[in-house]
């Protein structure tokens, strides 16, 4: 198996987590994914969104829950095998404190260049699903604009160094490179 890096951005309910998994199956080959969820339980709305993607998922799928050290649970990973990320905002959440004053530079620097770093270098592919966030309006808080930039800047560093970035509207993906 050899690596491919695939990033999948898309909005709220745009089909992103549907065509990752559909990405990961194709490229594992018969073989189980490792699934890497970052969305945690507690909140009423959120819990029926991750039962929805626990019923989406094959059995055979080793699920691993992401904390704040997304770079070490990466590595942790089978090396053999794909893995499926999703998703990055929500991770970024996590490591960022979930919405307190945000240090731009030193998130970049610490968890943000260890995630990197460490989804880069795997030798199996790695899907990696995210939210694109800066699309609509700047948001009136400085935290959140913070964040905002973090993950544009994250995104960015990813697409760089990606075998296939795809774009999700409606459901539909829009293929912005395939190398």
């Amino acid at each position: 198996m050899s690596r491919r890096l695939v990033l999948i951005l898309g909005g709220t309910r745009s089909g992103k987590s549907r065509f990752g998994l559909e990405r990961a199956t194709a490229l594992a080959r018969g073989e189980p994914v490792i699934y890497l969820a970052t969305a945690q339980a507690g909140d009423p709305e959120l819990d029926v969104r991750i039962e929805g993607h626990r019923r989406v998922r094959p059995t055979s799928w080793a699920t691993i829950e992401v904390d704040h050290d997304l770079q070490d649970t990466i590595r942790r990973c089978d090396p053999e095998r794909t893995v499926l990320l999703d998703g990055l905002t929500l991770w970024l959440s996590t490591a960022t404190g979930h919405g307190s004053d945000i240090d731009v530079e030193a998130i970049l620097a610490g968890p943000v260049a260890g995630a990197l770093a460490a989804i880069v270098e795997r030798s199996a592919p790695i899907v990696v699903v995210s939210d694109e966030i800066g699309l609509g309006v700047v948001p009136m808080g400085a935290s959140t604009r913070a964040f905002r930039d973090v993950l544009g800047i994250m995104h960015q560093r990813i697409a760089a160094a990606a075998d296939e970035v795809h774009f999700m509207v409606a459901g539909l993906p829009m293929t912005l490179l395939n190398r």
